[in-house]
């Protein structure tokens, strides 16, 4: 029976061969008859439980917290920590693997991989699976094709040409290599080429270009792969190999070519937005940007890197807008700033416009109303969706006078509905990128100060973290298993996401905390005592968790043109491992909502 274990399962695919044979021969196999305890909580286990068949119900107290099945494994903490947190009760006649506890921990002590599954932290637990995934989208760089690293172009030259003119045909083509064309043969010169030829050989610059290029040209197909290409380079010494396309040479492929596959094109992006002498030209960075996201997530970048990456780049191309579309009474007056998750720093693939303009006093409308339009129209050409709520510069609301600005902020503050306080904490996440800043920074100390020390309502606001349920991955797995029928769907943004954020931004605006990104605002809150630093790296933990699963769902609609499903998980559709992170970022984030709930008594609601 033992040959069924699966070890391909996480996190048994973090052994080593031999290590899968040293588990498989200590394996023994366990049978548990219905509503049998097979470990209480608080007890210590003498073995890893990997589910074969059945299922187990994970409870803690009256809450079902989880129901397990075939490859799901149980209890990773009583194993390590000494005492397991839940009961676990099999639900149905239920077989399991019983990996003896001794071998689990020699192979932990030996395995840093492996050993990972185990750890009590889920910050630790994320670092560890984030490394596995790196390695694999290093992996995937050198499975990429020679055309996806965007080769340089084909340039061509007569072989009878100047040494000469080849250098000015360099200059002119931005190309530090060209193909020569001879006849039936073609060959390639490059820069060395020429600056050896007239240094070092003392050539005259009216040498013809043939007699100092090569014709042992060695190319690839451009739907090679990179990793051929890359063997190529190194079995020729070569910097650079030539690329062919149905047998014609349609470019080269450099060295660095694949390191910008690696990097992406994160350095070369900045250029070209400041380089832009119109909303135009600003259209194709825009675009790398997007796909800038989808090739650091396919090389195992951390998915908080992923967005200060691409919030930087962001910036970058609406403060580029601005300089391009506003007229000087606007530039002069006025303060672009950014809002919501592109204001906190936690924006990957755009879901929705957030921005608005505050003005230091009134402008001529015709400027203002062509810049409304202008501005939110070339992001909606940029592919920017529009916000639902409007929150846009186009919106008057979002572009005003500060003033005005402020008398809207405390309309919202006593008007106690979810709406405003939703536009509440939008505009609390915000953030300056052009203009002058401290007309934002007058707005927000307003806010502030408005909310600050005020329970009641702080108490309205921090209701808002209500609007979402919090679900267990166990009730969504017993529904199927009890009734066959339903679907295992756990809108992340809504169940995860979001209560930490609103929540944390509860607590800095009761706290007066500046910082905007939800980790700073949580490693304040922790140092200002809010909670225990321990919580708050777990709560970090939990978000990025979060961040992580949602980016990937958001990437699979974008894929599919499904982009109202970029917040779904399907929980049956992850690895063993992937549950059991996911399960712990959300009874994180269960334990956070209890304690908004306590602080601000949201019960008398």
């Amino acid at each position: 029976m033992q040959d069924g274990f699966d070890a391909h399962n996480p996190p048994f695919d973090r052994l080593s061969q031999q290590e899968v044979e040293e588990l498989r021969a200590a394996l023994d196999i366990g049978y548990f008859r219905p509503g049998e305890t097979i470990l209480a909580r608080g007890a210590a286990a003498e073995a890893l439980h990997v589910v074969i068949k059945g299922s187990v119900e994970a409870r803690d107290g009256g809450t079902l917290n989880a129901v397990l099945g075939p490859k799901d494994s149980f209890d990773s903490r009583a194993l390590v920590h000494g005492a397991a947190g839940e009961d676990f009760t099999a639900a149905e006649e239920t077989l399991c693997f019983l990996a003896p506890k001794p071998v689990v921990l020699g192979l932990i002590s030996r395995n840093p991989a492996f050993a990972a599954f185990f750890y009590s932290e889920i910050s630790e637990k994320l670092n560890a699976f984030a490394e596995a995934h790196r390695a694999e989208g290093m992996e995937s760089v050198l499975r990429a094709r020679v055309r996806e690293a965007k080769p340089g172009p084909a340039v061509f030259i007569d072989a009878g040409a100047t040494v000469e003119q080849a250098g000015h045909r360099m200059a002119e083509s931005g190309s530090n290599v060209l193909y020569v064309r001879d006849g039936e043969r073609v060959g390639v010169v490059t820069g060395m080429n020429l600056s050896k030829a007239a240094v070092l050989r003392r050539l005259p610059l009216e040498t013809p270009v043939r007699d100092v290029c090569h014709f042992d040209v060695v190319s690839v197909d451009a739907e090679d792969f990179v990793f051929e290409a890359l063997l190529l380079m190194t079995r020729n010494d070569k910097r650079r190999v030539a690329v062919r396309r149905n047998g014609e040479y349609v470019g080269f492929l450099e060295d660095i070519d694949i390191l910008g596959l690696v990097a992406g094109n994160t350095q070369l992006i900045p250029g070209r937005i400041d380089r832009a002498r119109s909303v135009e030209d600003l259209a194709a960075p825009a675009r790398d940007i997007q796909a800038q996201v989808e090739r650091l997530h396919r090389q195992g970048v951390k998915v908080e890197q992923i967005a200060e990456v691409t919030s930087d780049l962001n910036r970058r191309l609406f403060v580029k807008l601005f300089d391009l579309l506003a007229p000087d009474s606007i530039r002069e007056k006025g303060c672009l700033m950014l809002m919501g998750s592109e204001g906190r720093g936690e924006q990957t693939v755009r879901t929705d416009q957030d921005n608005g303009l505050v003005l230091a006093e009134p402008v001529p409308e015709a400027d203002l109303a062509r810049f409304r339009e202008a501005f939110s129209g070339a992001l909606d050409a940029f592919g920017f969706p529009p916000c639902s709520g409007n929150v846009m510069v186009r919106n008057p609301v979002w572009s005003q006078p500060v003033d005005g600005l402020i008398r809207q902020l405390r309309a919202w503050v006593f008007e106690r509905t979810p709406e405003a306080a939703m536009n509440l904490g939008i505009f609390f996440d915000a953030v300056a990128v052009a203009g002058r800043p401290e007309l934002l920074r007058e707005a927000k100390e307003a806010l502030i100060g408005m909310m600050r020390g005020e329970k009641a309502l702080l108490a309205r606001f921090a209701h808002l973290i209500e609007t979402f349920d919090t679900p267990t991955l166990g009730v969504l797995n017993a529904l199927m298993v009890t009734v066959g029928v339903g679907s295992d769907e756990i809108d992340i943004k809504k169940a995860g996401v979001f209560p930490i954020v609103h929540g944390v931004r509860t607590l800095a605006m009761d706290r007066g905390v500046a910082a905007t990104p939800t980790a700073g605002r949580i490693a304040a809150l922790a140092e200002a005592g809010a909670f225990e630093p321990g919580f708050g790296q777990e709560l970090t933990g939990a978000l990025r968790v979060f961040m992580a699963y949602r980016l990937r769902s958001q990437l699979e609609a974008v894929r599919r043109g499904n982009v109202e499903r970029e917040a779904v998980v399907q929980p049956s559709r992850l690895s063993a491992a992937d549950r059991d992170i996911l399960r712990d970022a959300l009874r994180i984030v269960r334990r956070f909502r209890d304690t908004i709930r306590a602080r601000y008594n949201l019960g008398a609601f």
